[in-house]
């Protein structure tokens, strides 16, 4: 079978979780793939730095007087820590605004213990807990910046999410017809696009020597706390890259790195959007990677903080280990 997650218990493959991937250089020539690397889905969050390119490029973030922790906020799926939410704040702020003029509203937080203290103690969550408030904060940044009209900033047709999508033509090399567009969980715009054209963006990024791309994959390597956050696979992996890696999550099972040294760029979707199981396909496709090519990514015994996202293990509810999760199966490499 092709390159898959499984989920054991007992010893026993329980589920089978089918992978699709591709992995491009900043040419656009394809280095490896698993299922189908022309599938069309959802970008969702690992959208982020390419939607941050415009705050960047076009003045917004040195006006506002972002730091590089700030447009690693932009570029988050945070997990609504104290640090992460203050940060948002503090954007705002500096833009003359208010988290009243988000778009986005509250969810139970990724951090599993943020999420565990909202519950015990009854906290009455803002938008700045979003996990895509940073994101929000830049879009709002930019309309700014540029004298456009703070409301509907979020919606299609609206000149920030047109100049973003002008960013995302560029970096994926698609036209914008081909671009899908729909409402993202935070309520702006999130685009379909084929995994390939996702992982050519990624290679770009990596490869990049263009300011804004360099700030913005510099501002996430050295700050991959803001980036997810404690415990978050986001974090580990990128902690653990030491610079040669900058990866980032999105919803519904996709997964998005580049590898910065190589220049190339992985895009994968676990195809029934298992989230369990995305960060284990990410770090899977990697160490065939590095197995097969001279990257040089320390993945075949990663630290511990790293290879309990590689392989999770199953509890039952005394806290026993039932079974795991596990990546299976080989990429498909042309030419080899």
């Amino acid at each position: 079978m092709s390159f898959r997650i499984e989920s054991t218990r007992g010893g026993v493959v329980e589920s089978i979780h089918r992978v699709s991937a591709a992995v491009v250089d900043a040419k656009g020539r394809l280095v490896a793939s698993a299922g189908d690397p022309t599938l069309v889905t959802f970008w969702r969050s690992a959208a982020k730095p390419f939607q941050a390119m415009a705050l960047v490029k076009d003045g917004a973030a040195d006006r506002w007087r972002f730091d590089e922790r700030a447009l690693a906020l932009t570029c988050a799926s945070h997990s609504s820590e104290p640090i992460h939410r203050e940060l948002a704040e503090s954007m705002l702020q500096q833009v003359g605004l208010t988290e009243s003029a988000l778009a986005c509203g509250p969810h139970p937080p990724l951090g599993p213990a943020i999420a565990e203290a909202v519950v015990r103690h009854g906290i009455t969550m803002s938008p700045c807990w979003s996990n895509c408030s940073g994101k929000h904060a830049g879009m709002l940044a930019l309309a700014r910046h540029h004298e456009w009209a703070l409301a509907g900033y979020q919606s299609q047709g609206h000149p920030v999410q047109e100049r973003i999508l002008q960013e995302l033509t560029r970096w994926t090399g698609l036209p914008s017809e081909q671009l899908l567009q729909a409402v993202d969980g935070c309520t702006t715009v999130c685009f379909g696009l084929p995994l390939e054209a996702m992982a050519l963006a990624y290679a770009r990024f990596a490869a990049s020597k263009e300011t804004a791309a360099v700030r913005l994959r510099t501002a996430m390597v050295r700050h991959p706390d803001l980036v997810a956050g404690s415990g978050r696979p986001c974090t580990d992996i990128m902690t653990a890259g030491a610079g040669r890696l900058v990866v980032k999550i999105g919803a519904d099972g996709i997964y998005c790195a580049g590898v910065i040294p190589a220049g190339l760029g992985v895009a994968i979707k676990v195809e029934d959007g298992d989230m369990r199981s995305s960060s284990v396909a990410l770090i899977g496709v990697l160490r065939q990677l590095e197995a097969k090519l001279p990257l040089k990514l320390d993945l075949a015994n990663p630290p511990e903080a790293v290879a309990r996202h590689a392989e999770m293990v199953t509890r039952n509810t005394r806290g026993v280990v039932t079974g795991t999760t596990r990546a299976a199966g080989d990429l498909h490499f042309p030419g080899h």
